[in-house]
């Protein structure tokens, strides 16, 4: 069996097409396609079902692509890792992180290193928890930083760096601010603006409404994307959304308050997270221990307001 068959394998069954799998590698479609039929020979198993439409793992494909993909992820991490012994300080980081934390935790640990380590690059991809972990689990980032999951997910390592809290926001002058007696069932005739159902916000928040009984919330604006957009909505309506703190208290919380209800408040987490038993270089691990002494200073601002109210 040639290594270079089972990379082959890999990128097709990722692809679901041998002409992107081929673009992606930079190889001709022809030298892609014999390196697969090569691998099949080899094993006397059918991997793929082809058809017009591209190229389908069978059923033992599948079971044979988990274990190739982790194969080649291994094998790569173990030339990064020669690599770095060779090279030191040298290298490349690849990290993720969620866009509240981008600019004033991960840039500003980044400026730290570079004073330290002249030499030293950072691929940075910004999105939300749900893309960052997909990434990190197909080998395409370092370590990401995010709000942690409240349980561990399978195969990754989650690292606590600071406190924070998400909580229930409104515009300045909304009318629940002026209802007496509030309670968290009134929450329930509103209208809101919320992540997609992939986003661990949302599931929080869904999650505590079903807990105290009351009726889903109305979401009429779902946002999978977008940071700012919410908070401007909900600046120019009387939608609800939901915000960090840390964020609540940033020119993107401006003319926005959080709502005045301990139920409408969820104590979280903001860490570190790898895929677990990964190599990490030295490079790496500076950057990690660099966002641990920011994140020291970091996380004091974040809850600085004073607590909600009870509900």
């Amino acid at each position: 069996m040639r290594l270079d068959d089972l990379r082959y394998f890999v990128a097709v069954a990722e692809q679901g097409h041998v002409g992107r799998a081929a673009q992606r590698l930079g190889v001709t479609q022809p030298a892609l396609t014999k390196g697969v039929q090569r691998l099949e020979a080899s094993l006397g198993l059918q991997l793929f079902e082809r058809s017009t439409r591209g190229m389908a793992l069978t059923s033992v494909g599948s079971v044979f692509f988990e274990r190739a993909r982790h194969l080649c992820l291994g094998l790569d991490e173990a030339v990064q890792e020669a690599g770095d012994l060779h090279l030191g300080a040298i290298g490349t980081i690849r990290v993720g992180v969620s866009p509240l934390f981008a600019d004033a935790l991960v840039g500003e640990t980044f400026t730290r290193l570079l004073r330290q380590r002249t030499g030293a690059k950072a691929r940075l991809a910004i999105s939300l928890n749900d893309t960052l972990l997909a990434s990190l689990r197909l080998g395409d980032l370092d370590l990401s930083i995010n709000a942690l999951e409240d349980t561990e997910p399978e195969g990754l390592a989650q690292e606590p760096l600071f406190d924070d809290e998400l909580c229930v926001v409104l515009r300045e002058g909304h009318p629940l601010l002026e209802r007496p007696s509030l309670r968290f069932a009134d929450l329930a005739s509103e209208r809101w603006a919320l992540p997609g159902t992939e986003v661990l916000a949302r599931r929080r928040v869904e999650a505590r409404f079903a807990e105290l009984g009351v009726p889903p919330p109305a979401i009429v604006l779902q946002i999978d994307t977008s940071i700012t957009l919410a908070p401007s909505v909900v600046r120019q309506s009387d939608l609800l959304g939901v915000m960090s703190r840390f964020s609540l208290r940033s020119p993107a919380g401006a003319g926005l308050v959080a709502l005045p209800l301990a139920q409408a408040v969820w104590p979280r987490r903001i860490g570190i997270v790898t895929r677990r038993g990964a190599y990490l270089s030295p490079l790496v691990h500076r950057f990690m221990e660099l966002l641990r002494e920011r994140s020291q200073e970091f996380g004091r601002i974040t809850l600085s307001s004073g607590a909600p109210a009870s509900g």
